[in-house]
């Protein structure tokens, strides 16, 4: 039987759904595994979460793992991740984006090498070494994987260094936004077009301060909603949706819950709200980004229906 190390593997699950002439009648269900208990197993397939009790499961096991997103379909989250991330200093070295922000966040201040930069790659990345200096920031790439791959080889030739590994997970809006059984969190769940001055508060605790660029990152995007999450009119926790990649995709980021209210299930709330929030303007897909080592945070994605779309490194130069 499946235990807790095949959580996020995707498996086929054969199932007896009934009896027909005295012999049993099976289904097959294929999907992620994303909760195992005594009782029962927790799936995420195409159409939404099956829930299969284990008195029913004849068989299951994991499957190989699918192939590899194609290049476009990589391209397509990143170029809706940075639309929704907008650095206020931006300029183009072939397809690649060049991004600053006065040094907040990775994202935001980081080379994204997505198309053909129009030159030779170790050009590039002298180019990408010069643009950063002129800024007066140290040079950060991004590099997705496994598409930029060689970018990754010519970075490890000159000995830039890695920071962990981010993945980029994704779910149909579906999924998200219905629930197995009954929403969670008793908060009251506030979306407003601009952050309060608590809102900002609690980012700026977590990402150590909002300086004048911040701001330009958090709302210089035509479509985007912050949440509030209120117990007994005192904030509790905080998070930011946007629609962008011309209208598909809801990206979610600051999902924050105060210490003390933690593990009561507003995180789940809040992000489901901003998924239907995202539905009615017409997206039908949402992305996240969540360092690979944030095992609370992976975890509840997961249960929310979440899998890695790919990942990558920021990388920097030595010294």
């Amino acid at each position: 039987m499946l235990g807790e190390q095949d959580l996020g593997h995707r498996i086929v699950v054969r199932r007896v759904v009934g009896i027909r002439a005295g012999r049993p009648v099976f289904s097959d269900a294929l999907g992620e595994l994303v909760e195992v208990t005594d009782s029962y197993l927790t799936l995420t397939t195409r159409t939404g979460q099956l829930r299969v009790p284990i008195t029913e499961v004849h068989r299951a096991k994991r499957v190989p793992p699918t192939r590899r997103p194609a290049a476009d379909a990589v391209i397509e989250v990143e170029l809706a991740a940075d639309e929704a991330w907008p650095a206020p200093t931006r300029a183009r070295l072939g397809g690649w984006l060049l991004r600053a922000a006065d040094g907040w966040t990775g994202r935001a201040n980081s080379a994204l090498p997505v198309g053909d930069p129009d030159r030779p790659l170790p050009a590039a990345l002298d180019a990408v070494e010069r643009w950063y200096t002129d800024q007066g920031q140290p040079p950060l790439v991004t590099t997705p994987l496994p598409l930029a791959a060689p970018v990754g080889a010519e970075l490890d030739r000159r000995g830039w260094d890695s920071r962990p590994p981010v993945l980029v997970q994704t779910v149909g809006l579906t999924v998200l936004t219905t629930p197995p059984d009954a929403d969670a969190g008793a908060a009251v769940i506030e979306l407003v077009g601009a952050p309060s001055d608590e809102w900002l508060a609690v980012a700026a605790s977590r990402k150590g301060g909002l300086p004048a660029a911040a701001r330009h990152v958090l709302t210089a995007v035509d479509q985007v909603r912050f949440a509030h999450a209120y117990v007994d009119g005192a904030l509790v926790a905080v998070g930011r949706g946007t629609v962008t990649g011309q209208g598909r995709w809801l990206g979610l980021s600051l999902i924050e819950v105060l210490p003390a209210a933690r593990g009561q299930g507003h995180a789940t709330a809040l992000t489901r709200a901003l998924g239907r929030w995202a539905e009615a303007a017409g997206a039908t897909d949402a992305f996240l980004q969540v360092e690979q080592h944030n095992t609370a945070a992976v975890a509840l994605y997961r249960k929310l229906g979440f899998v890695t779309h790919h990942t990558y490194r920021t990388r920097f130069a030595p010294g």
